[in-house]
């Protein structure tokens, strides 16, 4: 029976021959209770990713240890339908086919990763990429499971951090160490699972990463900023056109430790962990072509103590298979700090987050899965650019999914029914009186997807979603340093209401694979942000506005092997992703990624892994006003991947070059795309070990 694997780092879910299946063991021992990489973890119940009725990305073994970096943006920004929004290297999330920021959902084991990530672009995603053992991006029915502000998608983080098998070794011990010459990168991680009696396993994991200002491909302004740079009077203005090289203020200093313990039984599993994430660094400088304005140099100083439980009841019988718990608290912090050392700004968020879910027993092709799932956060800001009130978020969903198989047809829907309240303190509302605001979120999405052939299968999904408005959108007023912008927000913004369709094909042969997405939203009271023009203490305002709006893009993949030379197997794969999206009567979405086009062949043994890729993407000229356009880039990558002890064994060397040609590049989907390009030619030497 053919194998579904992950292929490359360049591919979502591709069915492939076994022949193939050169790196199909994941990163981490937790997972070799999966039947094999088909299986999608993130599901409630057994789902065969590909039969699933919506793209699905799997990243694990050696093409995640190739594509990891320090943020779980850039670890993701090769995978079809996925940039980042590139805020420095430090504070980078994933852009879902143009989505970003509260429309995906960023999971750690299934919960929300308790940050203020989705508060501004400028702060960083508290998940840590170099403790991943595996990384799944969900669509479709699937992600209402999560939270209907999945409209995007889900990024779901898994680790071991909560044991979830119990080692045939005394010790287990996992290692990865990283250096990459761009930013002068010095990064690694260890682990160590202890079984202390037949069901009882100990964990304990750290990790370490530094870095230094990041060296750039090219010029650090854009060309539309070069051109205003030059034209100004001002010496030291254009001066400022001339720069190249490192990126100033990009330097950054993290750390985590964490521990854990779980009893394991064959009729279910409990566990626990607690970890601490502390974290320096520098936000890259937003340069003013205005002499009067001084451009800040800005540091964020980030703080998160965090505990999480998992357990898991085995039912075996009756109406119920199993019963799953996920619940997680954190105590975050962060300052932002001046070029002088001085705090200006404090965030803090004291978040709770906890998931139920009741899991069918299978009965003639039906399954599915029913919860109840809460939040509850408190956010502050306090200090000069408190650009938000203190505010308190409580979120409260009942959903269910449900899957029939009946011959070549399969059906699936899931439903999402979500009460939200938001309250803002009315000691703390900046010029406004205190606001109390209830919505009731109804989503929805039902598919279908037949067999053509045995190996090939074509989908229909359709999706109906709501999505209340988050506090940020709602009673932003004020300067934010990070961003260097000042931010308005609208208390009466009204729900959020998305209507899509999405088709798929998939097929698989005996050496080649394919998969296909086109999909269509159209928004009623869509919210975005943009610049207004304006100028309030001494930063361009960007203002939140709803309108009517339209997504529709596509995504294809495919691969083939090209030949087998002796114990070597040939093979070449590529992609293209594209999305438009249009305000009605304003014009194109801001920060929407480009046409992009990547294409690798790869050389593959038991020991051996070689390839060598090239990233097109395209000019991106469909911009509103005060956004300007962004040039196309080609980025070329090669790396070779080793085992010295035989495939069995758990260590492996990967060295790889990446931008090879040292090409200035930029995603478009990044607010700071104008001042802070990619990273230049970078050399990584990556060595991991198992035992």
């Amino acid at each position: 029976m053919s194998k579904l694997l992950l292929l490359s780092s360049a591919a979502t879910i591709m069915f492939a021959n076994p022949a193939f299946a050169q790196d199909a063991a994941p990163q981490n021992d937790d997972y070799h209770d999966q039947p094999s990489e088909e299986i999608v973890v993130t599901a409630p119940f057994s789902q065969d990713a590909s039969k699933r009725l919506a793209g699905t990305t799997i990243l694990t073994g050696e093409d995640l240890t190739r594509e990891i970096r320090t943020t779980i943006g850039d670890t993701l920004s090769k995978q079809p339908g996925v940039s980042s929004t590139s805020f420095g290297p430090n504070a980078s999330r994933p852009v879902l086919r143009g989505f970003q920021g509260e429309r995906v959902r960023i999971l750690t084991d299934g919960i929300g990763s308790i940050d203020v990530s989705n508060t501004s672009v400028d702060h960083a995603v508290i998940i840590n990429p170099l403790t991943a053992d595996r990384i799944e991006i969900l669509r479709g029915p699937s992600a209402l499971l999560f939270g209907s502000s999945a409209a995007g998608g889900v990024v779901n983080v898994l680790s071991s951090r909560i044991p979830r098998k119990v080692p045939d070794e005394v010790i287990h011990v996992s290692a990865l160490g990283t250096y990459g010459s761009a930013a002068k990168e010095r990064s690694g991680t260890a682990s160590i699972d202890v079984p202390l009696a037949s069901k009882l396993v100990l964990h304990f994991d750290g990790s370490y990463a530094k870095t230094g200002d990041l060296r750039t491909g090219g010029n650090l302004l854009s060309e539309p900023l070069r051109a205003q740079a030059l034209a100004s009077p001002d010496e030291e203005i254009q001066a400022l056109a001339s720069l190249k090289g490192k990126l100033f203020n990009s330097a950054a200093k993290t750390w985590e430790v964490a521990g854990g313990a779980a009893y394991i039984d064959d009729n279910g599993t409990i566990g626990f962990s607690v970890s601490h994430y502390d974290s320096l660094y520098g936000v890259p400088v937003r340069f003013s072509l205005d002499p009067a304005i001084e451009a800040e140099e800005v540091r964020l100083d980030v703080k998160q103590t965090r505990a999480d439980l998992r357990a898991e009841v085995n039912t075996r019988g009756g109406f119920l298979d199993k019963i799953k718990l996920r619940a997680g608290y954190a105590s975050y912090k962060h300052n932002e700090i001046d070029d002088t050392g001085a705090i200006g700004t404090t965030f803090l968020n004291d978040s709770i987050e906890a998931r139920l879910e009741l899991v069918q027993t299978e009965k003639n092709g039906w399954k599915g899965a029913s919860g109840f799932q809460m939040s509850i956060r408190d956010f502050n800001v306090i200090g000069d650019e408190a650009f938000v009130p203190k505010n308190t978020t409580k979120q409260y969903g009942v959903f269910t999914l449900q899957e029939f198989n009946i011959g070549n047809v399969k059906l699936e829907g899931g439903a999402r029914l979500e009460h939200t309240t938001l309250n803002a303190d009315p000691s703390e509302t900046i010029g406004n009186p205190a606001y109390n605001r209830t919505f009731n979120a109804l989503s929805g999405s039902l598919g279908a997807s037949y067999a053509i052939t045995q190996d090939v299968r074509l989908g229909l999904n359709a999706s109906y979603t709501e999505r209340a408005p988050s506090a940020e959108e709602l009673f932003a007023n004020g300067p934010h340093a990070g961003t260097q912008a000042f931010e308005i927000g609208n208390p009466d913004f009204k729900k959020e209401i998305g209507k899509g369709l999405e088709a798929t094909l998939n097929g698989r042969g005996n050496g080649y694979s394919f998969g296909a997405s086109l999909y269509y939203t159209k928004f009623k009271n869509y919210i975005y942000e943009t610049q207004t023009g304006d100028i309030e203490d001494d930063l361009p305002v960007f203002q939140f506005n709803q309108a009517s709006a339209t997504y529709y893009g596509f995504e294809v993949e495919g691969s083939v092997k090209l030949a087998t030379i002796g114990s070597f197997t040939l093979n070449a794969d590529a992609l293209a992703d594209m999305v438009r999206a249009r305000v009605k009567s304003i014009g194109p979405v801001p920060r929407i990624p480009p046409l992009r086009v990547l294409g690798g062949m790869e050389l593959q043994s038991d020991t051996v892994q070689a390839r060598i890729e090239a990233e097109w993407t395209d000019n991106q000229s469909r911009v509103i006003g005060f956004e300007t356009p962004t040039k196309g880039f080609t980025l070329v990558n090669a790396s070779l991947s080793f085992k010295p002890f035989g495939k069995n064994n758990g260590t492996s060397i990967l060295v790889s070059a990446n931008n090879i040609f040292d090409v200035e590049a930029r995603r478009h989907a990044s607010f700071l795309k104008d001042f802070a390009p990619l990273s230049g030619r970078d050399f990584r030497v990556t060595a991991k070990i198992a035992f």
